[in-house]
């Protein structure tokens, strides 16, 4: 994984196609933490989040598979192997240690600072180059995130930190799966990233001594096989696919629109009230997506 892909020519892939995946990808994450709260009501955490990755790898392993595509080797395999660990392992491990004194607004807010740890990650390691539109359309989009959520005050220092270290995480495992090579299918990817994370998660929770149960209620199993299908299968693949033409500072900015998906998500299931804060906020934080993510001046594709 050399340091010389700030001079590599960008994949031609149709940037309206990218543009659509990044969508459905954010539409797809945000419909995640509804269906998180729902599978909690039943499944341990770490549990429920390590079954639900070892089966969604179970599937693209077996998609991989049938479809003959290659699965990673060498150098790629351990690339694959650190995504996994960091993107899906650490992740979502520090995310629920975090909630354990934090609320889930306050959490929103903390993981908001994803794309400015992926960019900042991402230029400390000589992938992209730094951009002050980058880094102001980032900014704007967590003070987006603050509107709409209040700021974090009161979050206990562990529960900061850990939400901290979540963002440094998935920002580290983009910058990784950025150094993937052209041949790397995100299919078979995926497979072996999220058997390793979930090996991980399995692991902390037997640690933590949680109980290893099946849901019983219908909406429990309903959320658990969106978040396996859509969730994670669909979701990942996403991601990958995405990250062939854009940046990995770029794609973070799903972790802005995460939320506001899920408000209105949960005002269409729940009946959630839509607040002046949640409007005015969703507007800023629109701003500072295409401020940093979607605006791209001609000379700046695939950055």
């Amino acid at each position: 994984m050399s340091a010389t892909a700030v001079s590599t020519p960008p994949r031609a892939q149709s940037p309206g196609v990218v543009l659509t995946a990044f969508l459905v990808m954010v539409v797809l994450g945000g419909a995640n933490f509804v269906a998180v709260r729902f599978s909690n009501v039943e499944l341990a955490p770490f549990w429920g989040a390590g079954s639900r990755f070892v089966l969604a790898a179970v599937l693209l392993g077996l998609i991989g598979l049938a479809l003959r595509l290659p699965f990673p080797r060498g150098r790629t395999l351990g690339g694959a192997i650190l995504y996994g660990l960091l993107g899906f392992g650490v992740f979502y491990a520090l995310a629920y240690v975090g909630l354990q004194g934090a609320s889930a607004g306050s959490g929103a807010v903390l993981l908001s600072l994803a794309p400015l740890t992926t960019f900042l990650l991402a230029f400390a390691q000589r992938q992209e180059r730094f951009r002050w539109r980058a880094l102001i359309g980032a900014l704007v989009a967590l003070a987006g995130i603050v509107v709409m959520f209040g700021a974090p005050g009161g979050v206990p220092l562990g529960s900061v930190l850990a939400f901290v270290g979540a963002a440094v995480a998935w920002g580290e495992a983009g910058v990784i799966a950025k150094w993937f090579p052209d041949d790397a299918h995100p299919v078979t990817m995926n497979a072996v990233a999220m058997g390793v994370g979930s090996a991980l998660l399995l692991i902390m929770s037997l640690i933590a001594g949680e109980s290893w149960e099946l849901p019983t209620l219908s909406a429990t199993w309903t959320a658990l096989i969106y978040l396996i299908l859509l969730g994670s299968v669909g979701l990942f693949v996403l991601y990958l696919y995405i990250l062939r033409s854009w940046s990995a500072s770029r794609a973070a900015y799903a972790f802005v629109l995460f939320p506001v998906v899920a408000s209105l998500l949960g005002l269409w299931l729940e009946g959630d009230p839509i607040t002046p804060a949640l409007a005015l906020g969703g507007v800023i934080v629109l701003g500072g997506v295409y401020i940093g993510a979607l605006h791209r001046p001609a000379s700046a594709s695939g950055q």
